[in-house]
């Protein structure tokens, strides 16, 4: 339920090409695609927090321009989101053992060890609690896409750091944990969210700006996409 595939282009166009072509579908209309009249919400939750100086600058200068191409911007906190963001140590672990724990136990050490041992915790997770977890995470998508239902898409940092150094990462655990969560941190919301988000260069190397929209809002999530793209060139 939270492994999911999309593509990685160059461009909005071709990404809906894509698309269109992983789902056997028609490709949006994404002629004339502005942001004139277009609501978004930069999400004022964990997800603004503790950036580092370029993915932050580089945000803050694409949502300007966003807005003076004519997007509304509006700023709010959902305590939501951090509410699902506490189902993530009990619904990832147990999720990904179930799918991968034959192939994974078969050749540990194939697995970076910081990596398998979170791995291995999904063992040790209770069916109850994994069900009771699945429901209480439901409720809070639930909470959510009605919060931000007035709003063309949710805005935030792809990631709130640059690539880590990766000499270090292989040799001190600690470090890799602390930047691994930290990059995963913010694409973790969509996850447990199960939105459509499609996420944009902003100009600035390795620094992304991701818009988030209901669950299977793709084509509007495109078109969306395709009006940033030409706000941000």
């Amino acid at each position: 339920k939270f492994d999911t595939v999309g593509p990685l282009c160059r461009s909005v166009e071709d990404a809906a090409l894509l698309l269109a072509i992983m789902e056997e579908g028609n490709t949006p209309d994404l002629s004339g695609a502005d942001l004139a009249g277009t609501r978004f919400l930069v999400l004022e939750t964990s997800a603004m927090e503790d950036l580092r100086e370029a993915p932050a600058a580089a945000f803050e200068a694409a949502v300007a321009k966003m807005a003076a191409a004519g997007a509304q911007i509006t700023r709010g906190h959902l305590s939501v989101v951090e509410r699902a963001l506490e189902f993530a140590g009990l619904l990832f672990a147990p999720e990904a053992y179930g799918l991968w724990k034959h192939k994974i136990e078969a050749a540990p050490e194939v697995m970076y060890p910081e990596i398998l041992a979170r791995f291995r915790l999904g063992a040790e997770v209770l069916a109850s609690d994994y069900i009771a977890g699945w429901r209480d995470l439901e409720a809070c998508r639930e909470e959510f896409n009605q919060a931000i239902a007035s709003y063309d898409a949710v805005l935030m940092p792809t990631s709130p750091i640059l690539p880590p150094n990766m000499g270090r990462l292989l040799q001190d655990g600690e470090y890799f944990v602390a930047e691994n969560l930290m990059t995963l941190r913010n694409t973790r919301i969509g996850n447990l969210m199960g939105s459509a988000a499609l996420t944009l260069p902003t100009g600035t190397p390795s620094c992304g700006i991701t818009l988030m929209g209901a669950p299977m809002s793709d084509d509007r999530l495109l078109r969306l996409g395709a009006g940033v793209e030409a706000a941000l060139a």
